[in-house]
């Protein structure tokens, strides 16, 4: 299942408090990345947040694998898990029967 992650920071953290953590969270990422859990990385282009596509069996996957970064374990971000489908329009306007 694809499982689409939007990062926001909890309230009142700073960039001070994010700063030490950012290399660890980086090779976490990337560590996540190399299993397909993690298939997409993006920021945002408005504002520092990162929106990531994962590929888990299910939300709570998801949110087991999004908590071993450590930005989420020490409490400063959180993911919104938006769970995805494939896009049923084409099969009813074109498939047959």
């Amino acid at each position: 299942m694809k499982i689409l992650a939007i990062e926001h920071e909890m309230p009142g953290v700073t960039g001070e408090d994010i700063a030490p953590h950012l290399r660890a969270e980086a090779r976490r990422a990337w560590e996540l990345h190399q299993t397909g859990t993690i298939r997409e990385l993006y920021f945002r282009a408005d504002r520092a947040e990162a929106i990531l596509v994962l590929e888990c069996e299910s939300v709570a996957e998801a949110e087991a694998a999004l908590a071993t970064l450590p930005l989420v374990a020490a409490g400063l971000i959180r993911f919104e898990l938006i769970p995805l489908r494939a896009y049923p329009g084409f099969a009813r306007l074109f498939g047959e029967g």
